[in-house]
């Protein structure tokens, strides 16, 4: 049986806006206007706004060959609210705008916004507005979204100090292993179109690709435990990509050690499979979106019970520059060969 194909042609760019006002719910107090006006209204009384764009563009930052519209969708904003995340912010409101040809159907876009919905529910967050497009280069997303924080808490990238406690959280590497396993099952499939997908021993790390979480459970645990990270990133570039954004701002130097980042055993066995090490990958692969941030030793011991954020190393003075001590003691330095958004 074909499935239903709506035209977007049929709806016209009002229409589309409309369908998209009438499946959206505001949850936010600070929401005051939403989608269906020409700007959004947000109070944030006393507080500090944050705002942050991301722009996504299809052959660059997803192949649809394998990454389904819905989670695409909830990529698109928990990669955003990632942004607000690594901030020590919470945030609040989304907009989103989308340039599309008259390749997708009106189908296609309702599942794109479902996932759209799914992680502004998770997140607690409003979609509030946007902008429609036709494109004449395959499908175009941009997300700006708002947050808050209170005054004085923020956590930028230039607030790291000597001997403070480099810590992140989750795990590293898997998302861009994750990467390379769903292309590799894309040359598979194009070579030989009757071969299906093997991805059940890759389920983690290929989740860690198409539907990434952003850590706002860390943001909102480092607020109920008093601690105020001294500089904080998300991990989008690669970790060693991120400690030097973080060393360059504060103007200090870094040690991390091999030993101690946290690695997912899939992302080892899966590493080892095709020739890629682990280290490499968790350093330099980027996009599993984890919070990188630096602490003042009298806050170790609030967080030194804490399953889920690792304490890598320590901050040094700028001249001592940014290395790693390898596994076997070796001190190398840390460079950035993650992703870069001008080739």
């Amino acid at each position: 049986m074909t499935e239903k194909r709506t035209e977007l042609s049929d709806l016209g760019e009002f229409g589309l806006i409309d369908r998209i006002a009438t499946n959206t719910k505001l949850e936010n107090e600070s929401t005051v206007v939403g989608i269906g006006d020409d700007a959004a209204v947000i109070n944030h009384s006393d507080k500090q706004t944050l705002v942050s764009t991301d722009l996504l563009l299809e052959g660059i930052h997803f192949d649809l060959s394998y990454m389904p519209l819905a989670h695409l969708g909830y990529k698109l904003v928990a990669v955003n609210v990632s942004d607000i995340a690594a901030m020590n912010g919470i945030a609040s409101q989304i907009t989103v705008s989308i340039g599309i040809s008259n390749r997708f159907s009106l189908e296609a876009v309702d599942e794109l916004y479902k996932g759209i919905h799914a992680a502004c529910e998770n997140y607690k967050i409003d979609l509030v507005g946007g902008d429609t497009s036709s494109s004449s280069s395959g499908l175009v997303l941009s997300v700006t979204a708002v947050g808050y924080c209170e005054k004085g808490k923020v956590a930028s990238r230039s607030g790291a100090k000597k001997d403070d406690i480099i810590c992140v959280t989750g795990d590293l590497g898997g998302a861009y292993l994750g990467l390379q396993v769903l292309e590799r099952e894309k040359q598979v499939f194009l070579t030989n179109p009757e071969m299906q997908p093997q991805l059940d021993k890759y389920d983690y790390i290929v989740q860690r690709q198409l539907k990434p979480e952003a850590r706002m459970d860390i943001v909102h645990e480092l607020r109920e435990m008093g601690v105020i990270p001294s500089s904080m990133i998300d991990v989008s570039d690669g970790l060693g990509s991120e400690l030097l954004h973080i060393a360059k701002s504060s103007k200090i130097g870094i040690q991390i050690y091999e030993d101690k980042l946290p690695i997912d055993k899939q992302t080892y066995d899966t590493g080892y499979e095709l020739g890629i090490d682990a280290t490499t990958a968790a350093t330099n692969g980027g996009e599993d979106y984890e919070l990188l941030f630096t602490i003042s030793q009298d806050d170790y011991e609030k967080l030194k019970n804490h399953s889920d954020i690792h304490f890598i190393g320590y901050v040094k003075e700028s001249k001592d520059g940014c290395k790693m001590v390898t596994k076997q003691e070796n001190l190398v330095d840390i460079t950035a060969q993650g992703w870069n958004h001008i080739n």
